[in-house]
């Protein structure tokens, strides 16, 4: 098996994971403000921040389209509004991650996947909330404001995983992208 190809399995596999069960977890409420899905879908930047750091933009891209792909056949099934909600500000919001995560690859190590996150989140929430839930009903506005408050959460909290994964393979793949 090719090296490109490796790179490519474990990752594209937990992003196609992430955005089926984000998928599943936001159409459950917690309260007005938050759902589930708000918990599990931040995931998706550590797996494309990580995924740039170590092995490139190049990679991180693919990442993301196969994650594109998976998540349309396995979303646009189950609720068609919630799919295409979620395969548009996917989409647009992880290409958008990986070219401001580039963009500042050289600085701290903590700035790319910090700043591209929070940034790339604010287009996620308002694309995905604004398709999905317009119209019916639903307390949309407060769950996009309490969704892109988690996710600005957990990109402190993924920040520790993020770090542990960059030194990790350049202990042991000395594969690190710079």
């Amino acid at each position: 098996m090719k090296a490109e190809t490796k790179q490519l399995i474990l990752p594209s596999f937990f992003m196609g994971l992430v955005i089926l069960t984000s998928n599943y977890l936001v159409s459950r409420p917690i309260n007005d403000w938050l759902t589930w899905g708000a918990f599990s879908y931040p995931l998706c930047f550590l797996v494309t921040d990580s995924t740039n750091r170590i092995y490139g933009v190049k990679t991180a891209r693919k990442v993301v389209f196969f994650g594109f792909i998976f998540g349309a056949i396995l979303s646009l099934p189950h609720s068609f509004r919630i799919g295409t909600a979620s395969i548009s500000a996917y989409l647009i919001s992880q290409l958008l991650d990986i070219t401001i995560f580039d963009k500042l690859r050289q600085a701290k190590w903590w700035k790319a996947p910090s700043f591209s996150s929070c940034l790339s989140s604010i287009v996620d929430t308002f694309l995905f909330f604004s398709i999905a839930f317009v119209g019916t009903g639903m307390p949309w506005i407060t769950w996009a404001i309490g969704d892109y408050g988690a996710k600005i959460f957990m990109v402190v909290v993924l920040l520790y995983p993020f770090r542990l994964m960059i030194l990790k393979d350049k202990l042991y793949g000395a594969n690190c992208a710079s």
